[in-house]
């Protein structure tokens, strides 16, 4: 099943296959220091970062301190976690499963 959420339209998905075309982490870098703004990208970063340590059930006084954010975006992150798309827990299952040496997460290959 698809994503049917309210983000969903043309523009939005040829971003997204846009993304999809990266390929090293050096591509990355050149395609989104074009297309956001410095700030833009460490917000970004800084919320993945909050959300990896809300998964780790870390204080929101170490998130803040380690990272940066405010109080509101971490709340933020953790309103998405518990009752988002799933965008980050995929993203967070995936890279951990990459730093185990795996390809995909043990759930993910089940299904294939």
């Amino acid at each position: 099943m698809g994503y049917r959420g309210k983000l969903k339209d043309p523009l939005n998905d040829n971003l997204f296959e846009a993304v999809l075309t990266l390929e090293t982490i050096d591509d990355c870098y050149r395609f989104f220091e074009d297309i956001c703004t410095v700030a833009e990208l460490r917000a970004l970063a800084q919320r993945l970062e909050v959300a990896k340590m809300l998964e780790a059930n870390r204080t929101y006084g170490d998130i803040a301190s380690i990272t940066g954010a405010s109080t509101a975006t971490i709340s933020r992150v953790k309103r998405c976690l518990n009752y988002g798309a799933d965008g980050y827990k995929l993203v967070l299952k995936r890279l951990a499963a990459k730093q185990e040496g795996l390809e995909k997460p043990l759930d993910e290959r089940e299904r294939e």
